[in-house]
């Protein structure tokens, strides 16, 4: 009984102060500092826990205790909000530890410390990539986890964003007049995402986007460029036949055939 309280008593006085823990740090006694590592985890000091893991897990690699280290090294990131790491610690402990009744979460986490991380839409968007391209593949590793319909959940919220990207950078080209590169834009959206929520709005702007495009363009592109813009916007009439732009895309159109008879006259 003396024997086991000897542990106890000696990683309560470690923790006492801030200066016993610099001598724990520097300590070689491995064994109190795991089961003090243990505790600062236990009692949210994910700091102090990290810094002690980190000198640990050297030192058991290999041994019974290594995965609990890996588990919770990675948990203590991600506690902390160091989602980059805490990521790239769960992958990495799913991987190693593949058997482990850990292994599923540390996978589904991994994937979601990216899902965390992943910026507003007008930034750069490699790390919700990641994000849907992690959680796809807990989904099919993991295929009857009840974190499934949560990660399936949370990739058709990254996948919005990624539209919302796409969206963006089309209409800003569009407020720039740079009409081609909106076309483009506006139409790699609807192939990309074919149930798009800016779908009415994106193809009101292909449409648009196609006339000023014809309005822009020299005398011997102008018929081809308006009969494109008349094609867009009868589509956009026959998908949207009560849609809140019907009026402006009426005028829109009444101008394109008016420029298109006068070409044909020319002719």
């Amino acid at each position: 009984m003396i024997r086991k309280l000897i542990p106890v008593i000696v990683i309560t006085l470690l923790l006492s102060s801030c200066g016993n823990y610099q001598k724990l740090l520097k300590s070689t006694d491995n064994e109190v500092k795991y089961e003090t590592a243990i505790k600062y985890f236990e009692e949210k000091d994910y700091y102090r826990a990290i810094q002690l893991f980190d000198q640990l897990q050297p030192f058991y690699r290999g041994t019974d205790k290594a995965e609990k280290i890996a588990f919770y090294y990675a948990y203590a990131h991600y506690e902390q909000r160091d989602y980059i790491l805490a990521s790239y610690y769960f992958k990495q402990f799913a991987a190693n530890y593949p058997n482990s009744r850990n292994a599923e979460e540390a996978a589904y986490l991994s994937a979601y410390c990216n899902y965390l991380d992943s910026p507003p839409s007008s930034l750069d968007q490699n790390v919700t990539l990641d994000a849907i391209k992690g959680l796809q593949l807990f989904i099919d590793q993991y295929p009857g986890s009840s974190r499934v319909q949560n990660a399936n959940e949370l990739i058709d919220e990254l996948r919005q964003k990624l539209e919302a990207k796409v969206y963006d950078i089309a209409d800003l080209y569009l407020r720039m007049e740079d009409y081609k590169a909106a076309i483009i834009g506006f139409k790699n959206l609807l192939k990309e995402y074919p149930d798009t929520r800016y779908r009415e709005i994106a193809m009101f702007n292909v449409a648009r986007a196609s006339y000023f495009y014809a309005e822009k363009s020299t005398a011997t592109k102008q018929q081809e460029r308006y009969q494109a813009a008349s094609d867009a916007l009868d589509n956009f009439l026959a998908s949207y036949p009560e849609s809140t732009y019907r009026k402006e895309v009426l005028q829109l159109k009444k101008n394109t055939d008016r420029q298109l008879q006068g070409l044909l006259t020319i002719q």
